[in-house]
Order: structure tokens, then C-alpha cells, then sequence
């Protein structure tokens, strides 16, 4: 069955209908990894977008039940060059079309997804939508032009309640802004003890459940549309080591009175170089983010850069000199992606294991 996408600008790409019948609406974006396609499907930090995959073939190594980011992705649609409808691989229980059909989500297959994506690099991210081939593209564009669309993306996929991972280690509360399962892994690996908990909480309610740590998640979206995470925040500062990614990372930043505005087309993709400035070292990087932190800024702040991007000189890392904290734009946790900046979760659980010293050595010497 014959499919459009329709950007706002009435550009038009012809091709067959993959996944769902339910036609959607969202931000077109596009993501350069050669592989990891279930991930990239079940982040959260994807909700509201229509993602183009630039790799030319997707879904030829299935859908497996390990791989999943989240129990219900929240991405609006799905454009490939070419989907494959008989996977090969060992792990491999379902194909693209059907998980898609199965969770709702519409697709589109048989589209130049090279001259889609010059488009959104020479323009910027732009609205698009799914219609039937009867849909008239004039109709459909301007309709989209004239459609707000939501700022809840932060809202719609964290989670309502807290909940805990158990371990013996020490206790992190992980702040869900659009959590991807791979940074729970990281810390489940060390034998934190985690308790998640919602994108609202106060920072008085996270200090009422005794953390040694606490981890601000990737998600979805502006950062400046959650202004109570940013109060939060910087109610943390200073009382107890943090670490933010992503979405955590442009929140800390605005915490300490930086800003941040929206990329052209953003990173995504798993192949994103970042340099350390203190070792020289760089590191290949996962990253999804539509939203950067403005370099200017940072020098009316306490906060220093620890790294940046070498594609484009963006603001990668930054750190306060005064407090146990720091943050990263990229994925330290990967999935998909690689695993270079993994130990940054190490470095975190050992400024936590500093800080829990530095309190005994204080309490004791209270005592005497």
C-alpha cells in the first residue's frame, strides 16, 4: 500500500506504507547509526519525532526482547530506505513492519532517505506527517504549519511513582526524565541500590530518601519546558554529588544560569567524536538531542567546559568547580552505540564514595 510523508515546506516522498495504519504527525529528524534501530525506537528521548534512519537497510537482523530502551516507545514514526521483511539472526522474534504495526506506530519504506536528510541538514528539523496517497500535499502542509505541537514530552514518559531497583551498593536516585533502560544496567552492573523517581519531584522529597547519589536522566524535548527540574536542581546542588546526561546535562546547565537553544538538525547518530580537554583523549559517542548549551553563557556561571564536540564545537561536558557535579550531552550507557565513556558511571560512584567519606570524617570529628 502507497504512503506519503508530507513536510510543512510541501515537499513530498512517495513510498509503501510500513507498520502501523494510524497516521501520525511530529518532528522529522534523522539518525546516522548503522545499526541499533530497536534502541533508537524504544527511547523515550524520541517522543513526538518521526525518525529517518540514514542507513540504507534496517530491520535485517530483527527485533529481539533483549534490546528494548523502554517497555512503550513513544516515537511518532519511522522512515528507512529499505526495510527488510526476513530478518537473519540468532536472537531475532519479530520483524520491523510488525513490531511497528503492533505498537502503533507508522512507517514509511522506498523513500530517498539521502535526499531527506540533505534537506534537513541544509533547512533544519522541520514538521512532516504520514497521509494516504488520496491526501492532497498542499492541504497537508499547511495544516501542519498551523499545528502546535505538544511541550509535555517530559511529562508523557517518565514514570508516575517511584519504584527501586534493589542492589547492596551505594543509593542513587535516578530522576526519570525519559530514562533509557541502558543507564539502569550501568548501574545495576555496580550494585547501586536505585530508586526512580518522577520528573516533578522536589529536591526536598529526593533528599527525604537518604541518596549517596543523584543521576539526572536523558529525555525528550526543550529543557527550559521543565522549569521544576530545574528548580530542583538547584536545590541539589551542593548537598550531594549529581551527574546528568543529556536532557540531565542541559538541566544542570540551566541550573547554574547557563542557557541553551534549540540545533539546526541536532546529533544523533553513534559515531559522534567528543574531546576531553584535561586528557586530550577523544571519545566516540552516542548522542540524541535536538538542544545544546550555549557556550557564551557558561562564563557568567561557576561552570567549566570539559569537553566538546570536534564536528562542531558544541558544549559536550561541563562541571563545577565548587560542587560534586557533572554532566555529559552524550550516552555514556550507549545501547546503541560505543561504550568509550562508559566509566564516566565509575567516576560518578567514586566522587559518591569521596563525598560519603568526607561526611564521616565531619561527623566524627563533631563527636570529638
Amino acid at each position: 500500500m502507497k504512503r506519503q510523508l508530507i513536510l510543512e515546506d510541501g515537499t513530498t516522498f512517495v513510498g509503501e506504507a510500513l507498520g502501523s495504519d494510524i497516521l501520525t504527525s511530529g518532528e522529522v529528524v534523522f539518525n546516522t547509526g548503522m545499526t541499533g534501530y530497536q534502541e533508537i525506537l524504544s527511547d523515550p528521548s524520541y517522543c513526538g519525532q518521526i525518525v529517518t534512519l540514514t542507513y540504507p537497510l534496517i530491520g535485517n537482523y530483527g527485533i529481539n526482547r533483549e534490546d528494548f530502551e523502554t517497555i512503550n516507545p513513544s516515537v511518532s514514526g519511522l522512515i528507512v530506505k529499505e526495510a527488510c521483511s526476513h530478518p537473519s539472526n540468532f536472537r531475532s522474534e519479530d520483524t520491523i513492519h510488525d513490531y511497528l504495526k503492533a505498537r502503533g506506530i507508522p512507517g514509511i519504506t522506498g523513500v530517498d532517505t539521502r535526499k531527506l536528510t540533505k534537506k534537513i541538514r541544509e533547512f533544519g528539523t522541520m514538521k512532516g506527517a504520514f497521509a494516504s496517497v488520496e491526501e492532497s500535499p498542499e492541504e497537508v502542509a499547511a495544516s501542519l504549519r498551523d499545528e502546535q505541537f505538544s511541550t509535555d514530552q517530559v511529562k508523557k514518559v517518565s514514570t508516575v511513582k517511584p519504584y527501586v531497583v534493589p542492589g547492596r551498593g551505594e543509593r542513587i536516585v535516578l530522576v526519570d526524565f525519559g530514562m533509557k533502560h541502558g543507564i539502569l544496567r550501568e548501574f545495576t552492573k555496580r550494585n547501586s541500590h536505585v530508586t526512580v523517581v518522577p520528573y516533578n519531584t522536589t529536591a526536598e522529597e529526593i533528599m527525604q530518601l537518604k541518596p549517596d547519589g543523584v543521576m539526572l536522566s536523558n529525555g525528550p524535548g526543550d529543557p527550559k519546558d521543565v522549569p521544576e527540574a530545574v528548580e530542583m536542581v538547584q536545590g541539589l546542588l551542593g548537598r550531594i554529588p549529581l551527574f546528568g546526561i543529556c536532557l540531565g546535562h542541559q538541566l544542570f546547565a540551566l541550573a547554574c544560569g547557563a542557557d541553551t537553544s534549540k540545533m539546526k538538525f541536532g546529533h544523533r547518530g553513534s559515531n559522534h567524536p567528543v574531546k576531553d580537554i584535561a586528557t586530550g583523549r577523544v571519545y566516540m559517542t552516542s548522542q540524541n538531542h535536538g538542544y545544546a548549551v550555549e557556550e557564551d553563557s557558561i562564563k557568567e556561571t561557576e561552570l567549566q567546559i570539559s569537553q566538546y564536540a570536534l564536528n562542531d564545537g558544541t558544549v559536550e561536558g561541563l562541571f563545577h568547580p565548587n560542587f560534586s557535579a557533572f554532566s555529559v550531552q552524550y550516552h555514556p550507557e550507549s545501547a546503541p552505540g560505543p561504550e568509550d565513556s562508559n566509566g564516566l558511571f565509575d567516576e560518578f560512584l567514586l566522587a559518591v564514595k569521596r563525598d560519603k567519606r568526607r561526611e564521616r570524617v565531619v561527623c566524627q570529628s563533631v563527636q570529638i
